[in-house]
């Protein structure tokens, strides 16, 4: 692509044929805004892109990922907002809803994400400088507004007691809950209750995964 090039093509495979290689070569920053995870649909590249994304972090790479809460309400995609966190991303997440999901590479070139069409979803693909840079600075101010990702999700356990605490410890333990009950001075059946209370807090589908969630907002002291 030129330095001036814009183009517009159809469907994610197109998309990926024209710009595979420029995710590759990515040395200052990756950024992208999107609502959800939905505008992209490949879910099989994404742990693929986790597994590109540790080494380029440890090089320094930035990689900037700005969400609405709507990509908290699946738990698969909650937890791959997990898996990019380990890896050295950054998350954060906005209220308000984005217009148009953007992904933009070393502040040189700009995808952004358009309507569904006969030929699949529309992309605007783009290296004219000074659209990159107006829609850059724009995310730029969208993301200092956001909340990081821990700090968004350990809101909303902000009324958990002292108890709950020592449950989530259990928890992220592995204790079945006869020793958990035992270890925080509750009777099994209390127990039980109240670790079925916090998995709806932390909008987990098991106690496993309850735990592993309370691990990463950092609830069990670990």
């Amino acid at each position: 692509m030129t330095d001036h090039t814009t183009l517009t093509v159809h469907g994610e495979r197109e998309l990926a044929a024209r710009t595979a290689v420029l995710f590759g070569e990515t040395t200052r920053e990756f950024f992208c805004a999107a609502n959800d995870l939905h505008t992209w649909t490949r879910p099989e590249a994404r742990k693929a892109m986790v597994r590109r994304l540790r080494p380029r972090a440890a090089e320094g790479v930035a990689v900037r990922k700005l969400y609405t809460p709507a990509v908290l309400a699946d738990e698969e995609q909650r937890l791959h907002l997990f898996d990019v966190a380990d890896a050295g991303g950054q998350v954060r997440v906005r209220a308000a809803n984005l217009p148009h999901e953007t992904i933009i590479i070393d502040r040189r070139v700009m995808i952004l994400a358009g309507r569904n069409g006969a030929r699949g979803r529309e992309f605007t693909i783009t290296t004219a400088p000074a659209l990159v840079g107006g829609v850059h600075a724009l995310m730029c101010a969208t993301w200092d507004a956001g909340t990081p990702l821990a700090d968004y999700l350990r809101s909303e356990t902000e009324g958990l007691d002292a108890d709950s605490f020592t449950v989530l410890q259990a928890l992220a333990a592995g204790l079945t809950d006869a020793a958990g009950a035992r270890r925080v001075g509750m009777s099994v059946r209390t127990y039980r209750r109240r670790v079925a209370e916090l998995m709806t807090a932390l909008e987990a589908d098991s106690r496993f995964q309850a735990g592993v969630n309370a691990n990463r907002l950092g609830l069990t002291g670990d």
